[in-house]
């Protein structure tokens, strides 16, 4: 996802978001400051997972280098081969599953498999 695209996502979200929890606060109008803390937090979650994914994603080290600066085995330091896009579900703080494609590679040494971080 490029750049503009990514914001303009981010921007819906958060309209969204502020559009859902005014609603939810009408039809909830008894519902106490930890209630509505809650609400809004588990809806921020969403925007937050969005935007960590999209982010990582936009990382320079998404793509495989060749050469000076090609990711290196961290156990033996040997110059790792690519193996092609890898899926890789993490978890955020806020408990969401984000799932990245990136690039990951195979030390020729020692057989460890890497998903670069960035």
């Amino acid at each position: 996802m490029k750049s503009r695209e990514a914001k303009q996502s981010w921007l819906g979200m958060g309209e969204e978001i502020m559009v859902g929890m005014t609603e939810w606060r009408q039809q909830n109008s008894k519902a106490t400051f930890r209630e509505i803390e809650e609400e809004l937090d588990r809806r921020l979650s969403e925007l937050r997972a969005r935007m960590l994914a999209d982010l990582a994603i936009s990382s320079a080290s998404t793509e495989w280098k060749k050469g000076l600066g090609a990711p290196v085995c961290p156990n033996c330091g040997v110059v790792l081969e690519p193996k092609g896009k890898k899926k890789r579900t993490l978890q955020t703080r806020g408990g969401r599953g984000v799932e990245l494609e990136r690039e990951s590679g195979i030390c020729p040494r020692c057989g460890q498999g890497i998903f670069p971080p960035g």
